[in-house]
């Protein structure tokens, strides 16, 4: 393989990879359905230091687009929501990882990051956009290992005793009438 090859696969992992599926980590679907629900301790850990930081942050950005705003005779208003809103998303990032919630830390980084960004404090904005983005990814990642261990396990017989489909596509539609 080539360089380039090597980095993209050393990085993405591709899905027709039969491999791929054999090297999911074994667990079970209820093991699945319990990371899922909750974030892990080092995931509860970064979103507990980042809201802090957040919080540093949008005072920061608050206080220099307000002064900013006063220096060129613009109303002020705006920033004093704009701080609040920021404000705000910090104290989601600080709920949600108190709840371990891994999708809505992922979201609320993500915005807090881009809200940031958008005020052309890039410096600030892309590290909170990669932490919303990695957990958003952790994420789709377990929801992709529990479809797969689904997929795996045969279901409980279904009442006309039955086993369901692996769930890999549904069946035709019997009311379907091909075009004449």
């Amino acid at each position: 393989m080539t360089r380039w090859q090597r980095l993209k696969y050393s990085i993405v992992q591709p899905d027709d990879d039969a491999d791929a599926k054999d090297a999911a980590d074994g667990r079970s679907v209820e093991e699945l359905e319990e990371a899922i629900a909750r974030s892990d301790d080092k995931e509860r850990a970064i979103g507990l230091v980042a809201a802090p930081l957040a919080a540093i942050i949008g005072i920061l950005v608050g206080s220099d687009t307000i002064q900013h705003a006063k220096d060129t005779h613009q109303s002020v208003t705006v920033y004093d929501e704009l701080t609040y809103v920021i404000l705000g998303l910090s104290v989601l990032i600080l709920v949600s990882s108190l709840l371990r919630k891994r999708l809505f830390q992922g979201i609320t980084l993500a915005l807090f990051g881009l809200a940031v960004f958008n005020l052309r404090f890039w410096g600030f904005g892309v590290p909170f956009l990669l932490a919303g983005a990695w957990y958003l990814v952790r994420a789709y990642r377990l929801q992709q290992a529990l479809k797969r261990a689904e997929g795996d396990a045969p279901g409980p017989p279904k009442q006309n005793g039955s086993r369901p489909s692996s769930g890999r596509r549904p069946r035709q539609n019997k009311r379907y009438t091909p075009p004449t």
